[in-house]
Parts: structure tokens; C-alpha cells; sequence
């Protein structure tokens, strides 16, 4: 992203998809260079090269015509076909094989591409945010989602979790039969709508979550786990029964229905202390609620974006918070500690 690159003030190395193209590379690269002199083009990795020949004209050109360096020119290959579906790559987390690629990708990269060179381009560091560290036992408990169906999340949210003391839980929505015994429950993103029949039959483990849930286990669900705790997900024509502990239905939809960036601002009912007066958020399904009950409380205006119904966000039912929108805990918006402290005032009351 070149505005990204101005932001942090890095170089960028450009990767040229050069499949039918040899003399022609030269005004492509070049256009890059002077289009925005704010953007450095530092170097340059030719992709899906046939052969080389091809290869030998395209360096010359790039040569003769710029003085931006080839770093490297990658092979075109079977073995760095990454399958897609509607929203974008195939995830790790539903590719059982995704190391081996990821090391055949790396063998690719290392014989073609002069790493050290590439390397050596930028010794520039930029310092992360200090992480906030966290040395005493909170006794928290929170049981995450984590399978084929459900694998969307931030590592750093997952480690501020970590740092502030709470035990994480895994389990598995196809196979495990219940919950593990936690006082919280996190169900992230994924792609539930391709694991239909699997969650849908699992009805021991979608009697407990649902049961548990009404009995006031403290839960955070976004776009996928909301799409779980519906009362069904319609993809294809074909319906499947799930948690339904939201009174709504999931259709899915042909075409993204929420894409992009969000703006959000908490409503009086939210239920976690200490919420920031406007969140940045992201957004991105193929998917709708319908049949909402209209008594239905949110926990978000939405200020830009769609969210639930374009107006609203977050749906809020006994002690379960669900949304379309993917939050992030970095800024002001350090929703993981809100969500700890929220699970420590309700097991105070229990």
C-alpha cells in the first residue's frame, strides 16, 4: 500500500506480475516511479516468469529504461497456486498442508530472489507499541474457537489476552461435544458457511453453547461466531440449524455485503465499561441478517459501514455481545481489557 509506505516513510519493493508482457515493463515500472516521487521505489521482483528469455528481455528493459534494480524474477509454478473462494485466499486454518507451501514458497523465493540484497534495502526499525504487560494470575478462563470453521484472529489480541493474566481455551466446533469449563466465550471470524453440515449435526455442543449462554456465560462473537449463534445460516438454497441464541437468520449472499473500513460509537447499552466514544473497526461479508426480532438491543451506532442493518451493530443478548465488525485492540480501543474486566464483574455476581 504506497500510502502506507509514505506513512512510515519505507521503502517499497515492487512485485510485477509479468505473464504476456517483455518490453513493456519498462513504462509499467516506471510509471510507478514518478507517478507519486513520495513513494521510493526501491527495487523491483519480477513474478510468473516463463523462461529465460523472458527473464533476460524484461531485465534489460527495466535496465536500459530505469534505474530502479530487479531484486529477482520468480518462475511461474504450480507449486504457488494459493486457491481462492469469495472472500479472497484460501486460510490457513481450512488447509491442512498450509507449512508445506508456505516452505515450498520460501525455497522458490530463496533460490530467485536475492534476499540479502532485498534485505539490506531498509535497516530502518519501527518500535511496536509496548506491550502491556501483566504479571499477576487474573483466574479468567476463556474458551476461544479455533478450527476449519473459525480462525480469524489477531495474534496480538490473543497475546494481550495472554498479558493480562487469562488462560486461553481452545476447542472445536465439529468435533468437540461441549464447552470446556471457562468463564468466557470467544467465538471469532471464519467461514462457518463452509462447514454447514458439520457444525449443524454437532447439536450437543450447540445445545451447551446455547445453554450456557442464556445462563450468562460472558460472550464476544465477530461475523462468523455471530453468524454461528444465529438461528440458521441459508447458503445455496440450503438451511442449517445452528446455536440460535440470536433471534435472527443468516442468509448468504452473492456479493459482499460489508467491505471495508467501520467507524462505530457504543449506544447506552453497551455492556463493557470503560468504551472508547468512537471505534475504528473492519468489516468484510457475504452475509445479511434477516427475521431480526425487533426488540433486539445493539451495543453500536454504526457512523460509517453497514454492520447489522447499516444503522446498527452488535448485537446484545443476556451476556453476549455480537457483531459483524472485526474490532482491534491497539489505540484507544483496548477492547480485550474491557472484555476481561466485563468477565470479572459478572463472576463476582455469580
Amino acid at each position: 500500500n504506497a500510502d502506507l509506505a509514505k506513512l512510515l516513510k519505507l521503502p517499497v519493493i515492487l512485485v510485477v506480475d509479468a505473464t504476456g508482457i517483455t518490453r513493456g515493463v519498462a513504462p509499467l515500472v516506471k510509471g510507478y516511479q514518478v507517478f507519486d516521487t513520495d513513494v521510493h521505489i526501491a527495487g523491483v521482483v519480477l513474478n510468473k516468469i516463463a523462461g529465460d528469455r523472458h527473464e533476460s528481455k524484461l531485465i534489460q528493459a527495466i535496465e536500459h529504461y530505469t534505474d530502479i534494480p530487479v531484486l529477482g524474477a520468480i518462475r511461474r509454478s504450480t507449486e504457488l497456486i494459493i486457491d481462492e473462494r469469495h472472500l479472497g485466499l484460501m486460510p490457513a486454518n481450512e488447509t491442512p498442508e498450509s507449512q508445506k507451501f508456505i516452505d515450498t514458497a520460501a525455497k522458490h523465493i530463496a533460490d530467485q530472489v536475492d534476499l540479502d540484497r532485498l534485505i539490506g534495502i531498509n535497516q530502518k526499525t519501527i518500535e511496536s507499541p509496548a506491550p502491556i504487560i501483566n504479571n499477576t494470575t487474573s483466574s479468567i478462563t476463556v474458551a476461544v474457537a479455533k478450527d476449519s470453521a473459525f480462525g480469524f484472529y489477531y495474534q496480538d489480541d490473543l497475546d494481550a489476552f495472554d498479558s493480562l493474566g487469562v488462560d486461553l481455551v481452545y476447542f472445536d466446533t465439529l468435533t468437540d461435544d461441549q464447552l470446556p469449563e471457562a468463564d468466557a466465550l470467544f467465538i471469532g471470524g471464519g467461514f462457518p458457511e463452509m462447514q454447514l453440515e458439520a457444525l449443524s449435526a454437532n447439536q450437543s455442543l450447540l445445545t451447551d453453547i446455547k445453554a450456557k449462554i442464556q445462563a450468562g456465560l460472558p460472550t464476544y462473537a465477530e461475523c462468523g461466531g455471530l453468524m454461528y449463534l444465529s438461528r440458521q445460516i441459508t447458503h445455496q438454497g440450503k438451511s442449517h440449524k445452528l446455536v440460535g441464541v440470536i433471534e435472527a437468520d443468516t442468509l448468504m449472499t452473492p456479493k459482499p455485503i460489508g467491505r471495508g473500513y467501520v467507524q462505530l460509537a457504543p449506544t447506552g447499552n453497551h455492556p463493557w465499561s470503560g468504551v472508547s466514544k468512537q471505534i475504528s473497526a473492519h468489516e468484510f461479508h457475504y452475509s445479511k441478517l434477516e427475521n431480526i426480532d425487533p426488540k433486539t438491543h445493539y451495543a453500536y451506532e454504526v457512523l460509517r459501514g453497514v454492520g447489522v442493518d447499516n444503522k446498527r451493530d452488535g448485537i446484545l443478548t443476556h451476556n453476549l455481545l455480537a457483531t459483524y465488525s472485526h474490532l482491534r485492540n491497539v489505540g484507544s480501543n483496548h477492547w480485550v481489557e474491557q472484555f476481561v474486566n466485563f468477565i470479572k464483574d459478572i463472576k463476582k455476581t455469580t
